[in-house]
């Protein structure tokens, strides 16, 4: 993953850019948790990244997740939240395929 493909989904030093991929899933995310974006999901934690651009030093990777990395250690703390895996659409799954 890059910067430029963060900043390309709209998660930018600004804010989130409208009518972007962004924009979408802060939506879908406020509405789903009926009314806000919660610190630490997918919406909160890519703009944090696009803003200080820090997706590839954070541990998040072209070739995957980097060992020993804060992305490792989000991955492990939410497959042991969900019995041990790290389910589809969850931050670490979403925040690595942007």
């Amino acid at each position: 993953m890059s910067d430029q493909n963060v900043h390309n989904a709209g998660f930018t030093s600004s804010g989130i850019a409208g009518r972007s991929l962004a924009s979408s899933m802060m939506s879908r995310e406020a509405i789903a948790s009926k009314g806000g974006v919660h610190s630490g999901g997918p919406t909160a934690t890519l703009q944090k990244m696009g803003a200080t651009g820090s997706t590839h030093s954070s541990g998040f990777t072209s070739s995957g997740i980097s060992r020993g990395s804060q992305a490792s250690q989000m991955m492990s703390q939410e497959a042991k939240a969900h019995g041990g895996g790290t389910p589809r659409g969850s931050t670490t799954s979403t925040v690595q395929s942007i």
